[in-house]
């Protein structure tokens, strides 16, 4: 074991003494229900193809980029996160995000395509990916009893953001117009309501002291809670780090070629039934697995702090290909049971966001896990390009071929089932670390004694 030769600084304000571990969860979600706005991008789809004469390619740019770029943002920036602390990333998110949407505003003004790619994809993109790790290893150290639920309550927010941005989106289009006046100006409102919003975190945020105390048992606990981790640049010499990098990226390839999709897909698959269904109740189709996608977060999550992050993995990857099979090969003659496995899957895919810090956390301990956790989300980028991929570039091929429902979607369905059982087995492979990798953290303190019973299933939680 040995001693990092550069410290890391930890940068923020200190909670002073009584200050309550609960109020940060809510500082968290602040950021989180901000560039959660993300996922409802769609609404300004139409609104672009009509007001600016784009293609439904080009009004997607936007958005892919941004998921790019929150990839890439979290894998470079995660270092910065850690050693500067959560209210600077907070406040980094804050000025990205909310300048995004103000250059984007300036392009739907000027009718500029590219300063809204460059707005809300390139720029805005930088502040979901510093936003979206800000508040994670904070998270874990003031809940070390539950760094599940923790991490849950805040990434639940990402989740859940699109259906707070949806209809609220929707009714400024309406108000304003869908014209390119109309763009601009609810680009503009966006980006200072957002800014205002995410400003509350950023003034709330605290780092724990050294110790807290656990409101069940009255008692303080010693942060972090062990005496050893790993860092970031170790973690990428370790075979668990790219083993749950194919485990993120699986899970989010299946999640979202349905979620990208969902509208459409229902239609299409009930288009030749006696109960098609309708534009108002796709929509209502695809605000159900937003609400699944936000409860997966928060539920999935707290479940695995019980019954370990591996098991939950489980779940997520092997009940998930079920899911699929029974969605292919008998979807369409339900639409109960179409919709059940949709719910189910994106509850998992967004429980497996979730989840992922606190696995991090088990396997490589507290000291830099959200600079780790920024580069394992360079996993999501590539599934935010290969899942859309899949299921359009398949679905269109067949279109093109003559067929149509559920034939356009069957094959795409067979390869999400195969990358969730690559995913699965990428999960069995995951060990503990191996103790050479560790390092002691300058800030670390002794840990509590911890009861044999505890101690063991933490351990199982990574085999």
């Amino acid at each position: 074991m040995t001693t990092p030769s550069t410290p890391a600084r930890r940068g923020g304000p200190v909670a002073p003494p009584g200050w309550s571990r609960w109020l940060v969860p809510p500082a968290a979600l602040s950021i989180h229900l901000s560039i959660g706005q993300a996922y409802a991008w769609s609404v300004f789809k139409p609104a672009l193809e009509s007001g600016l004469d784009l293609t439904g390619t080009q009004s997607a740019l936007p958005f892919q980029l941004a998921i790019v770029m929150l990839g890439l943002s979290a894998a470079f920036g995660g270092t910065l996160v850690e050693r500067n602390g959560p209210r600077w990333a907070m406040t980094v998110s804050l000025l990205c995000f909310s300048s995004g949407f103000l250059i984007s505003a300036l392009g739907a003004a000027t009718s500029q395509y590219w300063l809204i790619v460059l707005g809300y994809g390139f720029v805005g993109g930088i502040g979901l990916g510093i936003g979206y790790i800000s508040p994670v290893s904070t998270l874990m150290k003031w809940f070390p009893d539950r760094p599940g639920m923790a991490t849950g309550i805040a990434i639940m927010g990402f989740g859940g953001g699109a259906l707070i941005a949806s209809p609220w989106s929707a009714a400024m289009l309406d108000s304003f117009g869908s014209d390119s006046r109309g763009i601009a100006l609810a680009f503009l409102v966006h980006g200072l309501a957002y800014a205002v919003f995410m400003s509350l975190g950023v003034l709330l945020i605290r780092t724990p002291a050294a110790r807290v105390k656990d409101e069940e048992s009255g008692e303080s606990a010693r942060v972090p809670v062990t005496g050893h981790g790993v860092s970031a640049r170790s973690a990428l010499r370790t075979p668990q780090f790219w083993c749950l990098w194919v485990v993120l990226c699986m899970n989010v390839t299946a999640g979202i070629g349905i979620l990208e999709k969902a509208a459409p897909m229902i239609s299409d698959f009930f288009a030749e039934t006696d109960t098609p269904v309708s534009v108002a109740a796709a929509a209502g189709f695809v605000a159900l697995l937003s609400a699944a996608n936000m409860a997966g977060r928060i539920g999935w999550s707290s479940t695995s702090d019980l019954i370990g992050r591996k098991n939950i993995y489980r779940v997520y990857l092997g009940v998930g290909a079920v899911m699929y099979l029974l969605i292919s090969q008998f979807g369409d003659a339900s639409k109960p049971l179409f919709i059940l496995c949709a719910l189910v899957l994106l509850s998992f895919y967004g429980g497996g966001f979730a989840t992922i810090p606190a696995y991090l956390k088990d396997l490589f301990g507290t000291y830099q896990v959200g600079a780790i956790h920024g580069r394992l989300l360079t996993a999501w980028s590539t599934a935010g390009v290969l899942g859309p991929l899949i299921v359009n570039q398949i679905a269109d091929r067949q279109a093109a071929a003559g067929h149509s429902g559920p034939e356009l979607y069957g094959l795409s369905l067979t390869v999400m089932t195969g990358l969730l059982v690559v995913g699965f087995i990428a999960n069995e492979l995951v060990r503990p670390v191996h103790p050479r990798h560790h390092v002691t953290p300058p800030d670390a303190v002794p840990a509590a004694p911890v009861p044999a019973q505890k101690e063991a299933a933490a351990h199982d939680d990574a085999r």
